[in-house]
């Protein structure tokens, strides 16, 4: 019957009945969105209630330079933040746009057309080429084709794909699906379903599910809760030290002066809301403002870092995220392995192996071995020299010979069938010679002679011994084909056996490098592929995946038959997961995230989208569908595990960047709270101003925030075990820091305002000018000393410091610029020139906190080792 397609009446009743082809979108974020979300940061709305607290209720000596600050602070990290993932998003939409793009042949009213692949409709003819996508689902009507379906199930094998004959009675092997691509030959398919209805569409409306809490935000959640407590306890003790100060002290503890004081309600209204004042001041000293913009910073900075290393951050806290993988679900095809066949070997009759084709040259029977490679086969080479035509099979052969040239015709041919499981070709030289390829049980059973290699044929009797051998090598991985020959007719009958091809999807250069390094770094990984059991376990080993007679190899089958509590008991062992479904995937994701364990899941198909949507951080292939790519936080560009260990490295830093930034902040507002908390007890009010409040603001939450945001990448991160999800941000090393450095600072900072020695050496001044200059600069030296503490848990405060040579002009420019205030800041930062000895008494004082660090850091060491 003639097939003629949809009339244009028919292709505008389908569309309005079926609707058209198109996917829908996931709803994009706009740039006001992402804004709003970004507000959302736990550390924030801590910034966002005290800012809200200072507007409405103090209107008594106002503050608006500590109001400004906190809005820069805010304005600052929630923009940047908002720009770097618009713009990773606009670069990810980028790639994608030529999904939108792609041109389908299509028949319609007797015509072709070529048409955008959305306006496909239902009851379209389409037309499928080599190379093709199928751009809907839907089934062969006339020829047939062999269609690559890993997007879908994973298998890199091909399914040949024939029309039908009856449209009433349709089979899987009929049918084609979207995504998939046609490997060889030509055909008609008509379209059955569009849009979101095909398999590929509803893959991508799961999609719209809400994705795992991040641990960064998990573990700043937990931080913002420590930080508000203290903050809180810090407020009611400066309100309690402020009122005691102004009602009792300053009564000179006189009980009818105080009762006076406390009676006059105007009085006490005043100092209710200073103490008030004094309160949310106290809870933004405690709020590190500066840390959701240095983790937008660290972010964004190594996003672009990663992308010089084939890696595309599509979220940001994808990359921090990557850094706490417990477990790495990965897909095999294309990823630890190159996505291809290739040969590895040919085996001649008496079991040689033919690993280079010069080994043939003293081979008598070399024609009929290059003929039989060459002639069964529909590949060819272009002009460009690739190979193209045929199956991956036909492919692998021809690459493996490198010869194009065909001396003879082919007469008579039997195309390749999954069910013959062979194909077969006469030539017309003089003997009519007759080729035969396909699967051992089909062509080794009618082998009753062999070709040795004087050209000679024999009476073939260890027929035992060739299947010994091709067993051998299946459990290998490899997959074996046979050639065999006769002459004069293509009955598979009474072959001359010539020997076997293995052919195999060989294993990434770097794959082995790639597991080993992430295994090294604590992580568990898991194989999932559609591959059979001695497939997916034979490659699982050569990579190094299997390393231990514990490891445990699983059907899809065997995994479904136990309960998820009894998965969860065998996850350490469990290696691989073979003959994998869909469904596999995501279950292993649930049961993981289940066990407070961060999954990350690799994955370039369609069937993969799901799972990479639903696990804590989804790494989807450059070379993957655009469902894939949409699921997943990160894109690896060059479909390499090693890229993968890239991401982890960075995400490891960049967690350690933040907390290097966490130790330098709440070291500093321990200080500052310290003194403002003790301060009034004994005579000392707050001595900062709030010009200089804000040049204190900008050192801890613009400058020091991009010095930490560029700490290197160190292999030596690599060798640590990944962080709990229970551990929280703050860890006994940095409490100790926090704690011991901070204390320490604020007391040297009180000895200094108070001694009497200091001024001995440090000039007073009338107003006390020059010991407030002094005192503003011991401030701020502290912090930059205290910076390189900060930066490394070695002695040593120059391990690579180079390698961070933003901190050394960061922290090099406060300093000069510090410098230049202390003898040109005049009035305005109310400072008037140090002496030199003035000057370097300072520099000493502020040094003390380096040596006191080193001994603290020696002794956490030591109290490590003898735990």
């Amino acid at each position: 019957m003639k097939i003629s397609g949809l009339s244009n009446e028919q292709v505008l009743e389908s569309r309005k009945v079926n609707g058209n082809n198109q996917i829908s979108q996931l709803k994009k974020h706009t740039f006001l969105q992402l804004l709003i979300e970004s507000l959302g940061d736990p550390i924030i709305k801590i910034l966002l209630i005290a800012l809200m607290i200072k507007v409405v209720f103090l209107f008594k000596d106002f503050d608006w330079f500590e109001t400004i600050g906190i809005l820069i602070a805010v304005f600052l990290a929630t923009l940047i933040s908002t720009i770097s993932e618009y713009g990773s998003e606009a670069a990810f939409r980028k790639l994608q746009k030529e999904t939108d793009d792609v041109a389908v042949k299509v028949l319609r009213d007797n015509k072709i057309l070529t048409i955008p692949i959305n306006d496909i409709v239902v009851g379209d003819i389409v037309i499928l080429n080599e190379g093709d996508k199928v751009p809907a689902d839907g089934f062969i009507v006339e020829g047939s084709v062999f269609v690559d379906e890993s997007s879908i199930n994973g298998e890199t094998k091909e399914v040949l794909k024939q029309s039908v004959i009856n449209e009433k009675i349709i089979y899987d092997h009929n049918k084609v699906f979207r995504g998939t691509i046609i490997y060889s030959k030509n055909a008609k398919m008509k379209v059955t379903e569009v849009g979101d209805k095909t398999i590929y569409g509803k893959l991508s409306l799961e999609l719209q599910e809400d994705v795992p809490t991040s641990p960064l935000k998990i573990r700043l959640t937990g931080l913002a809760k420590i930080i508000s407590r203290i903050g809180y306890i810090g407020a009611v003790l400066v309100t309690v030290s402020y009122l005691f100060s102004v009602i009792v002290i300053n009564n000179n503890f006189n009980i009818d002066l105080i009762i006076k004081t406390i009676t006059n309600y105007k009085l006490m209204a005043n100092y209710l809301i200073y103490a008030l004042t004094l309160s949310v001041t106290i809870i933004v000293v405690a709020v590190p403002e500066g840390l959701p913009m240095m983790i937008t910073l660290v972010l964004s900075s190594n996003m672009k870092k990663m992308l010089k290393n084939n890696v595309l951050v599509r979220r940001l806290v994808g990359i921090e995220t990557a850094g706490n993988l417990n477990v790495l679900l990965t897909d095999k095809t294309g990823t630890l392995t190159k996505g291809k066949l290739e040969v590895t070997c040919f085996v001649d009759a008496k079991g040689k192996i033919i690993d280079n084709l010069n080994k043939l040259n003293n081979y008598n029977n070399r024609e009929i071995i290059l003929n039989s490679f060459l002639y069964n086969n529909e590949s060819m080479f272009d002009v460009d020299n690739n190979v193209v035509g045929g199956n991956s099979t036909d492919k692998a052969l021809l690459k493996f010979i490198g010869i194009n040239k065909q001396s003879y015709k082919k007469l008579e041919k039997i195309e390749f069938d999954s069910k013959l499981k062979y194909s077969a070709v006469m030539i017309n030289d003089s003997k009519k010679t007759c080729y035969f390829k396909g699967a051992s049980e089909k062509i080794l059973s009618q082998c009753t002679k062999y070709l040795d290699n004087d050209g000679k044929i024999r009476i073939l009797l260890e027929k035992e011994k060739i299947e010994s051998n091709i067993k051998r090598y299946t459990s290998n991985g490899n997959r074996v084909v046979i050639l065999a020959y006769k002459e004069n007719d293509l009955k598979l009958s009474s072959l001359v056996y010539v020997g076997f091809v293995c052919i195999k999807d060989e294993l990434r250069s770097e794959t082995k490098e790639g597991i080993k390094t992430i295994e090294d770094a604590g992580i568990d990984i898991i194989m999932i592929t559609g591959d059979a059991k001695d497939t997916a376990e034979s490659i699982a080993k050569d990579c190094k995946i299997i390393k231990k007679n514990t490891d445990i190899v699983l059907t899809s089958n065997e995994l479904n038959s136990y309960t998820d509590d009894k998965i969860k008991s065998m996850l350490p062992n469990i290696k691989v997961i073979a003959r994998a479904m869909p469904q596999d995937k995501s279950r292993l994701v649930r049961i993981i995230e289940e066990m407070n364990l961060v999954v990350g899941m690799t994955g370039d198909g369609v069937n993969d989208a799901p799972a990479l949507k639903k696990a804590n951080v989804g790494f989807a292939m450059g070379s993957g569908t655009e469902v894939s790519k949409e699921a997943a936080d990160i894109i690896i560009l060059d479909d390499n595990i090693l890229s993968i260990s890239k991401a982890i490295l960075y995400g490891r830093t960049i967690f350690k960047s933040i907390r290097k930034f966490i130790i330098y902040q709440l070291t500093v507002n321990l200080c500052a709270l310290f003194v403002s908390i003790v301060g009034p007890f004994i005579g000392v009010s707050t001595p900062i101003t709030i010009i200089q409040m804000l040049w204190i603001n900008m050192i801890m939450d613009t400058f020091s925030g991009l010095a930490f945001s560029f700490e290197p990448p160190l292999p030596e991160t690599m060798q640590e075990k990944p962080k709990s999800l229970k551990e929280p941000i703050i860890n006994k090393y940095m409490y100790s820091e926090i704690i011991i450095t901070g204390l320490y600072s604020a007391i040297i900072c009180i000895i200094f305002l108070k001694s009497n020695i200091v001024r001995t050496i440090v000039r007073v001044g009338p107003k006390y000018e020059y010991l407030m200059t002094a005192y503003f600069a011991l401030f701020i030296f502290i912090g930059i000393f205290n910076a390189f503490n900060a930066r490394t848990e070695r002695k040593n405060l120059f391990a690579n410091i180079l390698k961070n040579k933003v901190f050394l002009l960061m922290f090099g420019f406060i300093a000069i610029v510090q410098i230049y205030l202390i003898y040109n800041g005049g009035n305005l930062f109310r400072t008037y020139g140090l002496t030199i000895t003035e000057l370097i008494f300072v520099l000493l004082i502020a040094f003390s906190v380096i040596p006191v660090d080193i001994l603290r850091k020696y002794f956490i060491k030591k109290l490590d080792k003898n735990a």
